[in-house]
């Protein structure tokens, strides 16, 4: 992997057709989705993206029966060490609230958010999925993006309010962060990495994370992954996996079960 890969920036124009193909879908009314019956499920947004982004597949999911949780981002330029505190409190409560761990959903840097977030707290992640997200090597993206990304550092280290600074990428604030995000998951944690060699804002290559269980192939834009049918689709079918993997975790063991008929 190298910074110099140049993803094909025009194919991000295709949004607006994906978003009406996934009008024309059934994935959109609920095919392949089974009932999530409260299972905690908490969305981070991409980099200069807020809730809202990933505000469609929050309601697909919240009208299936599970229990949808936002980031609490506007926009998703904070530095990485300070806003996984309250991305900590957020997950805390919602899986609280249902009593069972919850499944993150991640696009893009979203993703990475999610990663370091299952590695501090597996007591309540049971799963992630991200969506075009760098995690092998997050700065390769496109030239343009490197630039809006310099910009936003930039205005941070000068003092506006909200931004991460030019020292996030090797200060000491986020040392941590880095450190977790290339290392590997706890065990109990199911990953399922969907990419795309369509992405015309990240090379797919920096997708293809080795500690993911499965790598998912989809055709779709990078901003498009939010509304792609298939990403949709691979959401889908990631959660119903984390759900019968954590039931597998939650049953007694069956020599506990034959002692409780005993008794």
């Amino acid at each position: 992997m190298t910074r110099s890969a140049r993803p094909p920036l025009w194919r991000e124009a295709r949004l607006g057709l994906e978003a009406a193909a996934l009008l024309r879908d059934p994935v959109l009314r609920g095919e392949g989705l089974r009932d999530g019956r409260g299972r905690p499920v908490m969305l981070i947004p991409g980099f200069l993206a807020g809730d809202s982004s990933l505000g469609p597949m929050g309601g697909w999911l919240k009208r299936a029966g599970y229990r949808t949780t936002r980031s609490g981002m506007r926009a998703n330029v904070g530095c990485s060490g300070a806003m996984m505190k309250g991305l900590e409190e957020r997950l805390d409560r919602v899986a609280g609230e249902q009593g069972m761990r919850a499944v993150l959903i991640g696009q893009s840097r979203g993703g990475a958010l999610a990663k370091v977030l299952a590695v501090r707290r597996p007591d309540l992640v049971c799963g992630l999925v991200t969506l075009g997200s760098p995690q092998v090597e997050p700065l390769a993206v496109h030239p343009l993006v490197r630039l809006q990304l310099q910009a936003v550092g930039t205005l941070g280290t000068l003092g506006a309010p909200g931004l991460f600074r030019r020292s996030c990428i090797e200060g000491e604030c986020c040392a941590a962060f880095w450190e977790e995000l290339a290392g590997p998951l706890p065990g109990g944690i199911g990953c399922v990495s969907v990419y795309s060699k369509s992405d015309g804002i990240v090379d797919w290559r920096a997708c293809l994370d080795p500690c993911a269980d499965e790598h998912v192939e989809i055709r779709a834009s990078h901003l498009g992954m939010a509304v792609s049918p298939a990403a949709w689709r691979a959401v889908a079918t990631a959660l119903d996996r984390f759900a019968r993997a954590e039931a597998r975790r939650r049953k007694p063991p069956a020599r506990a079960r034959r002692l409780r008929r005993a008794a």
